[in-house]
């Protein structure tokens, strides 16, 4: 693997500065189109299609691992929203997040960053955190009403 970065759920690479940085590599579960509301395409085109549960990368990959999973359980199938973000499920949601954490840090090399990002429109970042027993190292809260969180952890050891 010669990509030091996995994006892990962004496979629209919507935040990324260079959409196309040959450092990365961007896993979905999703490959799609759309059209917005607003005439705008969207284009979800992973390099890898992937499930965050379970990564088919070894263990210790990655530099620097991002994990944005959906964050809405409550959005309709052909709402916009669900479209762009993706969708949690109603009953499963805490054990896949859990999971995902899981899988994160298992890829995530010895004193790599974890970056996460949620927001907070549906369920409290508190009770996202609340499912994986690291402790970020930073916290930071932006976007209309502060409901974007952009949480950073360090992973420790020698594995």
């Amino acid at each position: 693997m010669n990509q030091p970065i996995l994006d892990m759920c962004c496979g629209s690479r919507m935040f990324w500065l260079n959409k196309t940085d040959p450092r990365a590599v961007f896993a979905d579960i999703r490959k799609e189109s759309h059209t917005l509301c607003d005439g705008r395409a969207l284009h979800i085109a992973p390099d890898v299609i992937a499930d965050f549960r379970a990564l088919p990368f070894s263990d210790n990959s990655f530099s620097q691992v991002v994990f944005d999973p959906p964050h809405l359980v409550n959005v309709g199938e052909k709402a916009w929203m669900g479209k762009k973000y993706g969708r949690l499920n109603r009953e499963t949601w805490k054990e896949d997040i859990r999971q995902g954490f899981v899988e994160a840090f298992r890829v995530l090399r010895p004193h790599g960053t974890l970056i996460f990002k949620w927001n907070e429109t549906q369920i409290p970042a508190s009770q996202i955190i609340a499912l994986t027993d690291k402790s970020p190292t930073i916290w930071q809260r932006t976007g209309k009403a502060d409901k974007t969180h952009w949480i950073l952890f360090l992973k420790e050891g020698d594995a």
